[in-house]
């Protein structure tokens, strides 16, 4: 079981580039000192990783099978990284790694299921390797109807809890790299949150069920999450940031379309192909200029404001992790 951790409600060290700063940490205020690269929206992921050489590094990335997971998978693998890929079932984890070049291993993560999230936790610490980089790829977007996971709306559950679970019973092993960097894909979506940010009265969905502003709402716990873990680690070599990687033509938007996408089909008006997709996670996950670069949100391999203040709501990012330990006690 992992060991609770202990609340900092005061923070005297570096977030960010060695800043020295307190909490609640201001991204605005932080944000001019942070590096900027010189991509942007038609980057793709293997040019941010032309030149690195990521051997000796260990990466986590859920969703592994399809999409900027995948596209992740691909990249940092061709360039000497071992990726551990997880996927709802073993045969499109195996699927997928078996497909790439470079060294990979396949195990099942159902985030729905939080018993599987915890044998594959087992499976991952039984590997007993530091983890550089722990990637929070997988999602579901809008689905059609309010579906429940033990009384819970399921892109909630998906796109962030059984992604918190799957953190928290692996800090241990990010700890121990000699830096690790926890990247949460989160999205602009966060826009479209409830009012109020997390309506902790409706995690299950019932009152006024909307697949948008679910799905916001999902986006909006995974940035709040991601920030808070910045907080609480803000005296480690552990950093946390999320980002958005744009409007990518992948098989996210099936829910919307109501079919799998046409890999053959002509890009909408500014959407990104899967591998442009995947560059701004990549970009956070390895980039030497990010080193101790820590709770900050981007999109287009650069830092950005958020222009919600619900994302820097540190008051609501520590009801939420109280809230979520709450919810997986049972498999801590």
């Amino acid at each position: 079981m992992l060991q609770k951790i202990n609340r900092r409600t005061l923070i005297q060290s570096g977030t960010a580039v060695g800043l020295a700063a307190a909490w609640p940490f201001s991204v605005r205020a932080g944000i001019d000192d942070i590096p900027r690269s010189d991509y942007g929206s038609a980057t793709t992921a293997d040019e941010v990783v032309a030149g690195l050489d990521l051997s000796g590094q260990t990466v986590l990335i859920t969703g592994c099978n399809s999409g900027l997971g995948y596209e992740s998978m691909r990249v940092m693998a061709a360039r000497g990284a071992h990726v551990i890929g997880t996927a709802r079932t073993l045969e499109k984890a195996e699927k997928a790694c078996a497909s790439v070049a470079g060294k990979t291993t396949p195990i099942v993560c159902e985030l729905t299921d939080f018993d599987n999230v915890v044998a594959c936790s087992k499976q991952v610490l039984a590997l007993d390797l530091p983890i550089d980089v722990l990637l929070l790829n997988a999602g579901i977007m809008a689905l059609p109807k309010l579906e429940q996971v033990n009384g819970l709306e399921k892109q909630f559950v998906v796109n962030y809890l059984g992604h918190y679970l799957l953190t928290r019973r692996l800090l241990s092993q990010v700890e121990a790299a000699s830096a690790g960097r926890i990247v949460n894909l989160s999205s602009i979506a966060y826009r479209n949150a409830p009012k109020e940010g997390i309506q902790f009265d409706n995690l299950s969905g019932e009152v006024g069920y909307n697949a948008f502003r679910n799905y916001g709402q999902s986006k909006l716990a995974t940035a709040l999450f991601s920030r808070e873990l910045a907080r609480r680690y803000a005296d480690s070599n552990l950093t946390s940031n999320s980002l958005h990687p744009g409007m990518v033509a992948t098989n996210l938007g099936r829910y919307i379309t109501g079919k799998m996408r046409d890999p053959d089909a002509p890009l909408r008006k500014g959407f990104k192909t899967a591998d442009q997709g995947a560059a701004t996670q990549v970009y956070v996950a390895v980039d030497p200029r990010l080193a101790g670069v820590s709770g900050y949100y981007f999109e287009d391999c650069n830092p950005v404001m958020p222009d919600s203040p619900l994302m820097e709501d540190d008051a609501m990012a520590l009801k939420l992790w109280d809230a979520s330990e709450e919810l997986t006690a049972a498999y801590l």
